[in-house]
């Protein structure tokens, strides 16, 4: 540290030549984040000192939260879910877990995730110490629901199901699990960190949530396709009494007990999260969601045309194909089958497809 502070325009001088060695998003098309809708912007600016960790001195700023689970919950056909704005997927996952091994205490607990699940549920079988069995993918990326039988024991405490898989951007079949979560009286996790804020709003929604009776717990990430800033997430859970299992005291602060994991918790991206919501609307979101869809589908009418098969037809805005390389000065993604990976977010416009495609065009020259 400084022994004495540096002049603000120097500072700032510095921090602008830092930024401006990241690479503009319009470029980055492997990546789940976006630049935040600017009502995200406005209205985190306005909530920047607000902690929800301590929600008795941020009343406003906790009833928004409640609002933000209000909404999502209705979404997810549950208006009366339990939940709480968490950092993202990472944490709703590990939380979602703490309360499936809390309902179910066993000697030797196991959970069962399909090996497309986000490298996050490794974090928290190591955190919770939980063997985790994984169950095969079928032709299309999607879980193999006929392997479950030899991997559900009665030390399984949680079932794990991905709507939106990360490299593939596919849906697992979240009906068959539901059944097999209430026949086998298992917990069931839904992964929507990103396709959470995209099927909903497809013209025919895969069915993935509270309607069916037996999924448990959902996570759902704002700061993805839902646009605010980061770091935006929400596990949502059927029995909201299941939180009871996650608390500990804190009685030096405003309320008494706390079941979340992080303990200052930022209201900001909160506050950004509900503005988008309120400012889109379901309309305002189909829109969205509806042009990145279309985005995905021409990459990958135009990717075929120049020869780079599709690896498989996606659910949400995930493009993959077998293609080994790209255009100099974009940024995208391969599976760990070596496909070439690539995110239509709202930033990944028509016009940023159509130069992509044409510099991939002149590669082939």
């Amino acid at each position: 540290m400084r022994e004495v502070g540096c002049p603000e325009e120097d500072l700032f001088s510095f921090l602008s030549s830092k930024r401006r060695e990241d690479i503009g998003y319009r470029n980055i098309l492997s990546s789940m984040c976006t630049p935040p809708h600017p009502v995200a912007a406005r209205a985190h600016a306005m909530f920047l000192e607000t902690n929800l960790g301590d929600p008795g001195l941020f009343p406003g700023t906790a009833a928004l939260e409640e609002l933000l689970v209000e909404r999502l919950g209705t979404l997810m056909h549950l208006p009366d879910a339990g939940g709480y704005a968490t950092s993202g997927g990472t944490e709703s996952n590990i939380q979602a877990f703490r309360i499936a091994k809390k309902q179910k205490p066993v000697k030797s607990p196991n959970v069962v995730v399909p090996a497309s699940s986000h490298f996050s549920f490794q974090k928290a079988c190591d955190i919770l110490g939980l063997e985790m069995r994984t169950v095969p993918l079928d032709g299309e990326f999607r879980m193999d629901t006929e392997a479950l039988d030899g991997l559900v024991d009665k030390s399984t405490v949680a079932i794990v199901g991905v709507v939106g898989t990360t490299e593939y951007g596919m849906v697992d079949p979240i009906v068959r699990l539901s059944e097999v979560a209430e026949d086998r009286d298992v917990f069931l996790h839904v992964d929507a960190a990103f396709g959470g804020m995209v099927v909903p709003f497809l013209d025919r929604p895969i069915p993935f949530d509270f309607r069916l009776p037996g999924v448990d717990s959902v996570s759902v990430d704002p700061h993805k396709m839902g646009m605010s800033t980061i770091p935006a997430g929400c596990l949502l859970v059927r029995n909201p009494a299941c939180f009871s299992s996650l608390n500990v005291d804190t009685p030096y602060l405003t309320v008494k007990r706390e079941c979340t994991l992080a303990g200052t918790r930022p209201g900001a991206s909160v506050a950004a999260a509900v503005a988008v919501l309120e400012y889109l609307g379901m309309d305002g979101m189909r829109a969205v969601v509806a042009g990145c869809m279309e985005n995905a589908r021409r990459l990958i009418e135009g990717m075929e045309t120049l020869g780079y098969p599709r690896a498989v037809t996606p659910d949400v805005n995930v493009a993959t194909f077998s293609c080994d390389r790209a255009p100099a000065g974009w940024r995208v993604s391969t599976t760990r089958n070596g496909h070439m990976r690539i995110v239509c977010m709202s930033h990944v416009t028509r016009d940023v497809i159509e130069q992509f495609l044409n510099d991939m065009s002149d590669t082939n020259a």
